[in-house]
């Protein structure tokens, strides 16, 4: 038993590997399409290495069986979330290509509501799977913003650095950590960041508009984030019995 777990191990973290080194393809691919700068390829590669590394870690943690079909999938949306990283780092010297750079970010959401059904057609959901799609949509959040904020202003790294805000919070105020009731309206906001964001960097836009679409996402994010803290610190204060009521009475119905 002990060999074939050995054995598991290992093809899993080969998972990890082939993900990296198609990372480095999707690099190399770029870079002979547009002419990918230094600064591009070394955020890329260093994008690479970091996912690797401590995905590799999550997976040494919590030995899974297998690496997972959505696991995959996510593992696939973050190859392109990491040649959308390399080419906001190029930015700074030169402009990506539009059609490129819409391309990736625009598969890369399209598959952010395909992983999630994969894993639970399959019966694969896992807390490790849960944790990389939701680390893989913070961090691409994080960079569209940052592309965005050369255009309007560094107000707009507000989108990308909130979530980042409330993980380091929480580190200080325990309660924060707590489970949140299932939201419909928190799901909405979270899939719309992306989409107002690609909207914003992709030029296509007049000034206003792209002023518009992203004062929207930040004001959507600060009353969805603002929501959910506010229901923290009431259930915080509350008895064990009183936040159940209350997770009970906020559960959303399941469509049959």
């Amino acid at each position: 038993m002990a060999l074939n777990n050995t054995y598991d191990a290992r093809l899993v973290q080969q998972e990890t590997a082939v993900g990296a080194g198609v990372q480095i393809l999707l690099l190399a691919l770029l870079g002979s399409v547009i002419g990918l700068g230094p600064a591009g390829w070394l955020t890329g590669i260093a994008f690479a290495l970091a996912t690797w590394a401590v995905l590799s870690r999550a997976l040494h943690r919590t030995r899974p069986r297998s690496f997972g079909p959505a696991n995959r999938v996510t593992l696939g949306r973050a190859t392109l979330v990491g040649g959308v990283t390399a080419l906001v780092a190029d930015s700074f010297e030169s402009a990506p290509p539009v059609t490129v750079f819409v391309g990736l970010t625009a598969v890369a959401l399209i598959l952010d509501g395909v992983d999630g059904k994969v894993a639970r057609r399959t019966g694969t959901s896992t807390p490790l799977g849960a944790r990389f799609d939701m680390e893989v949509d913070a961090f691409l959040i994080l960079v569209l913003s940052v592309y965005v904020s050369t255009k309007l202003g560094p107000w707009v790294l507000l989108i990308g650095g909130m979530r980042y805000a409330f993980v380091a919070a929480a580190r200080v105020r325990p309660w924060l950590n707590a489970p949140l009731p299932p939201s419909t309206a928190r799901k909405t906001v979270a899939a719309l960041q992306g989409v107002f964001l690609l909207l914003a960097a992709s030029g296509y836009l007049p000034f206003w508009a792209t002023f518009a679409v992203t004062a929207i996402a930040l004001a959507a994010l600060v009353w969805s984030f603002g929501r959910d803290v506010l229901w923290l610190r009431r259930t915080s204060r509350a008895g064990a019995a009183e936040v159940a009521l209350m997770l009970e009475l906020t559960r959303e119905p399941v469509a049959s």
